[in-house]
């Protein structure tokens, strides 16, 4: 029997979205094949009876489950599913003795481990399970469910493919053999100052201050991680970020490799004016590419939308929750 860590769980409600009185709240936690152990906040609807439907949520990269993946769980835990939104390895009020650390493979291992422990939840139906992954855990969840059969319906949102970003740069403008050379370079010299100086540097999270020249998607973040509207103290985004070489192997480790054979059923949101919304096409168009299995998959675009719109909907409701929902249903009667 693999032995659970002992965490530090904070009990008040310390989320950046108001509390339901729809739902029960309650803190639990779950061990990955790794030993880690996870902190998840757990949404049931009140007065619930018999087996229910339920979602596993997580993201964005770099977030914590106070934070969108939060909101997510909790609205969909009023529509009537069993939900659960958690801190990845390393992050938040999980365990993992080096923190700020993220691993393709781990995370993806995350998201299973969530699925596990919700398969084993007297309250679940284990035939009726579904995840959502927001910005880069929309990717890590299309390759969680590339591997994993028992998920029904997976939801990616405003999603990022992290390793392609770190193995290639934004937009693809560093799609070279020489920038990831020197790359890789800078990164096997971090890791000896990281070394000498017996601790990781951190990489830095959100700008701040925000340039004034700044790229829109630079202020796009600013404004949730780190004011009013998403600011949490746990959030590696709204502080120090992760480490310098905490996705190092990301440049090294593609993820989606087998999208295209994913059977269960797959809904991609993105909003029209994000930045990032050419990984969701991308990623939409790779898993439907000579698959057998593309009649139940789905690529939203939301008009106006940019990326932190769907974190949080932005002022202007732009997180389609109906369309969600119902997807949800259709994929896990």
């Amino acid at each position: 029997m693999v032995l659970k860590e002992k965490l530090q769980l904070t009990e008040e409600w310390d989320k950046t979205f108001l509390k339901s009185e729809k739902v029960e709240h309650s803190k639990v936690t779950f061990v990955n094949r790794y030993g880690i152990t996870l902190a998840a906040d757990m949404y049931i609807p009140k007065n619930a009876e018999g087996k229910l439907s339920a979602i596993a949520v997580c993201g964005p990269f770099g977030a914590v489950k106070e934070q969108c993946s939060g909101l997510y769980a909790q609205t969909m835990a009023t529509r009537g599913y069993l939900t659960i939104a958690f801190d990845p390895s390393f992050t938040g009020e999980s365990g993992g003795n080096v923190r700020y650390m993220a691993s393709p493979d781990i995370n993806t291992e995350d998201f299973m481990a969530a699925v596990d422990f919700l398969s084993l939840c007297d309250q679940v139906d284990p035939d009726r399970i579904g995840i959502i992954g927001i910005c880069g855990w929309g990717g890590m969840a299309l390759n969680t469910t590339a591997l994993d059969t028992r998920i029904k319906a997976t939801v990616a949102v405003t999603m990022y493919d992290m390793t392609r970003v770190n193995a290639k740069g934004y937009f693809d403008s560093a799609d070279s053999e020489e920038a990831r050379y020197q790359m890789k370079a800078a990164m096997c010299a971090q890791r000896l100052e990281d070394l000498k100086n017996g601790e990781y540097k951190l990489g830095g999270g959100v700008v701040d201050p925000l340039p004034d020249d700044a790229p829109f998607f630079v202020k796009d973040y600013y404004d949730y991680y780190k004011t009013q509207r998403g600011y949490h103290p746990r959030s590696l985004n709204s502080n120090g970020g992760w480490n310098v070489i905490g996705c190092e192997s990301f440049a090294n480790q593609p993820i989606l490799q087998y999208s295209n054979e994913i059977r269960s059923a797959v809904l991609i949101i993105h909003g029209e004016k994000a930045h990032s919304c050419y990984f969701s096409r991308d990623a939409y168009a790779n898993m439907i590419k000579g698959s057998k299995y593309s009649a139940n998959k789905e690529l939203m675009i939301i008009p106006d939308a940019v990326h932190t719109d769907l974190y949080d909907g932005g002022g202007k409701n732009a997180i389609p929750f109906d369309k969600i929902d119902a997807f949800m249903k259709e994929h896990m009667k």
